[in-house]
């Protein structure tokens, strides 16, 4: 049911996952195996999430009930303060012992932190890993144009994917046309801004025409845009809902009408500044 994306070394991604931040450790095994359960076949986590272990556990748990390694697509990030080549390889290290695998599908720096100036040297041990087969693809989080541009200039691959806040009402025009241009697939978090936008006038409406609940047809919305979604849930009927977006399209109207909801408001902090360790 659920599209594939063809990311730049030839990977196939699905286009509709499953996300864990901010899910509680002792929740996140029962909560990925729910979603494995229901069809997700993509699950993203991060190191600074406190739960990769628990996605670990999850995935050993439905090896057992026929879903092999794989047929999954694992990502994860390297926090802020493991930027830098050698940290890079060792925090890498300890995600995978972590995650119980020999190899992740997605790894992704999270977060350029632009004062501390190590990215392109973390990008470097990115290389590194892709090309020694323990990733088999590399990408970036929350990177702005110019962040893009420096990694193309002063180094080898390309980041398959940027991973970066976008939602009707962050829509992020002008980067989804730079990675269209650049061949790096947008993927989106927070893509329900958070729920901000459930209750929106616009998204109420579409949902009532179309017999859909408001964050499907937002989801819906990014499918049609071509983007990758991660939508997060602790429920377990939303979890099936999130994924039952397949099913129904969005007219050329009606995804103006959502487009025209763009207002340029961040949820997270701007990547320009943030720079936490």
């Amino acid at each position: 049911m659920i599209p594939q994306v063809t990311l730049r070394p030839g990977v196939s991604m699905p286009q509709l996952g499953y996300g864990v931040f901010q899910i509680a450790a002792e929740e996140t095994a029962p909560c990925v195996e729910a979603a494995l359960e229901a069809g997700y076949r993509s699950i993203d986590t991060a190191a600074i999430y406190g739960n990769e272990a628990e996605v670990g556990k999850a995935v050993q748990a439905v090896q057992g009930r026929g879903i092999d390694r794989g047929e999954l697509f694992i990502t994860t990030k390297l926090w802020n303060a493991d930027q830098g080549y050698d940290a890079t390889l060792a925090a890498f290290d300890a995600s995978l012992a972590a995650l119980g695998t020999d190899y992740v599908d997605l790894y992704l720096i999270h977060w350029p932190v632009p004062a501390h100036d190590r990215y392109v040297a973390t990008w470097r041990a990115m290389e590194r890993l892709h090309a020694d087969g323990r990733v088999r693809a590399i990408g970036v989080s929350n990177f702005h144009i110019s962040h893009l541009q420096r990694l193309m200039d002063e180094t080898q691959v390309v980041p398959a994917v940027n991973q970066i806040e976008l939602h009707p009402n962050l829509a992020q025009r002008g980067l989804r046309e730079f990675h269209a241009e650049h061949g790096i697939v947008t993927e989106a978090w927070s893509p329900l801004a958070q729920g901000g936008l459930l209750g929106d006038p616009v998204v109420t409406d579409l949902a009532q025409q179309h017999g859909k609940t408001p964050a499907q047809v937002v989801l819906r919305w990014h499918i049609q845009l071509g983007n990758v979604v991660i939508p997060k849930s602790v429920t377990r009927q939303r979890i099936v809902e999130n994924i039952d977006v397949f099913d129904f399209a969005l007219s050329a109207e009606e995804l103006a009408r959502i487009d025209a909801l763009d207002s340029g408001a961040r949820i997270g902090p701007d990547p320009d500044t943030f720079n936490r360790l």
